[in-house]
């Protein structure tokens, strides 16, 4: 069972528009509702490709409750925590050519009370055989810059692997104290954190380092259209694939995350491989959908050992 932990969980409203025009009237030709949050993703895409998850969020007001209808239908299991806050609603334009325009509200302020309860609904996880839990997305109001730090402590405590994926200073802080499993920034949050331009391969992989050198085991690295490299401490690997022109990139990092557990148990080139896939197959699909697994193409993935370090991302 892999739990997932967002924090700051949302109803994600798509619409579908041939092209944005700023300050106009604007027409969509689609709209998409879908639950959405970093972590929640991540439980929607194992769900779809039949892994066991359990998702545990903060809920409150109504759209708390369509968020906690909508996983139900989904047939993601989870577990809803109580909060006097309303959950937030975010909003994306994604125009036909696949340029996306995200709109996140900030979501509720939590007190002490709610981000207590928020823990103890984890451990409760942890008590009950949890092998992985997933931390993800951004900090509500009031959660702590070292919410993520708790979390990777508690699950150290129950012995169980915690993997992160967060930015800005709740990413800082969770690195600094070390303890994961993995992180996984794409390279502009992975540059943020180290405080440099990440321009080719080598870049990135002596940025990563640095993570590693502070206690994390490895960090996934997603380049957007240019693959994902994974860097541990004496190796990195880069996958990639043919071009693709996407329908919507909301949410593929998290489904990128998500492949990349699913295939846990097996070796470092096999479970980037797997998280390229599963992240290229959700760019090909409206809003925050995801992938069914006939909707993966693992042959289409392309792993090079210790690639060119002088490489310029773009190129890969």
């Amino acid at each position: 069972m892999i739990v997932t932990v967002t924090p700051n969980p949302s109803v994600d409203r798509a619409l579908d528009l041939d092209a944005l025009a700023v300050g106009e009237v604007n027409r969509a030709h689609a709209t998409h509702v879908h639950p959405g949050g970093k972590g929640i993703n991540v439980s929607r895409a194992l769900v779809a490709q039949g892994h066991a998850t359990r998702a545990v969020l903060p809920a409150g007001g109504p759209d708390g409750e369509l968020l906690v209808r909508l996983l139900q239908e989904q047939g993601v299991p989870a577990r809803a925590v109580p909060v006097t806050g309303e959950t937030r609603s975010n909003i994306t334009l994604v125009e036909r050519t696949g340029v996306t325009t995200k709109v996140n509200a900030p979501g509720p302020r939590l007190g002490a009370a709610d981000v207590d309860a928020l823990l103890a609904a984890v451990e409760l996880e942890l008590a009950s055989g949890a092998r992985l839990v997933v931390g993800a997305g951004s900090l509500p109001r009031g959660a702590g810059e070292d919410f993520f730090v708790r979390l990777a402590a508690l699950a150290g405590r129950h012995g169980v692997p915690c993997a992160l994926d967060t930015s800005g200073a709740p990413l800082e802080a969770a690195v600094a104290a070390g303890g994961l499993a993995v992180v996984k920034p794409n390279d502009e949050e992975l540059g943020a954190l180290v405080g440099r331009d990440l321009v080719v391969v080598g870049d990135v992989v002596d940025a990563a380092r640095t993570v590693v050198a502070r206690g994390t085991h490895e960090v996934l690295v997603s380049l957007g259209a240019h693959g994902a490299l994974l860097v541990a401490a004496d190796a990195v690997w880069w996958a990639g694939g043919p071009p693709l022109v996407p329908a919507s990139t909301v949410g593929a990092g998290d489904t990128t995350l998500a492949g990349f557990l699913a295939a846990a148990d097996d070796d470092a080139p096999t479970r980037l491989a797997a998280a390229v896939a599963w992240g290229r197959a959700a760019v090909l699909l409206p809003g925050t959908a995801v992938p069914a697994p006939a909707d993966l193409h693992l042959d289409d993935v392309r792993v090079v050992e210790e690639p060119d370090p002088d490489l310029a991302l773009k190129e890969l």
